[in-house]
This record gives structure tokens, sequence and C-alpha cells, in this order.
């Protein structure tokens, strides 16, 4: 119940006061440059790394990221530049028995 409000607190700040949702809504914000380039910020760190895949860990689930040829540019507590052919990026919210759920893509 208390979560509950305090999310609908949030989005109501959100709306009134004309802020970027990932501000405070705890949620990531990605912006992609063409197939090469991924910078995420707000996640809450790396689960797994290699050359053709990344899993970030989210407030809420996780972040996959898979390509080829992957190299982390820059990293920081909450902030990630990745480089590389990025061919796929996946939300999961980890509630399934496979280990991950495709929600968006």
């Amino acid at each position: 119940m208390l979560t509950r409000m305090k999310r609908s607190m949030k989005q109501w700040m959100t709306e009134k006061l004309s802020l970027p949702e990932d501000i405070l809504m705890d949620v990531p914000r990605l912006t992609m440059i063409g197939q090469l380039h991924l910078h995420v910020e707000n996640h809450r760190g790396v689960l797994h790394f290699s050359n053709e895949y990344i899993r970030l860990k989210l407030s809420q689930g996780e972040l996959i990221i898979q390509g080829e040829d992957f190299v982390i540019k820059k990293i920081y507590p909450e902030e990630l530049l990745l480089e590389g052919v990025i061919s796929e990026v996946k939300y999961s919210n980890g509630h399934d028995k496979g280990g991950w759920h495709e929600e968006k893509t």
C-alpha cells in the first residue's frame, strides 16, 4: 500500500513539475546512437559482461543487450557507455522461471 502511494506521489510530482519521468520514477534512460553506441543512465550495476552480451540490474528487473564487439567505454555507479554493434535491447522483469521475460524491444 505504501509503495503504491509513493509511486502515485512520484507520478503526480513528475506531471505537475514537468520533470522527465526518469528523474523521479527511478527508471533507466537509454540514449542510442545508431547501432554503435548505447548510453544507459540510472542502472544499478553490471550483472554480466562479454563481447556479445551485457546484463544490467535495474531498480525493477534487468536490461539485456546483445550484439557484437562490445566494449564498455565509460562506467560510473549509475551510468554506462557501451560501444559495439547492438542488435537487441530487452527489458526483463525477472518474474518468470526462465530468468527473464521479454517485455519490449
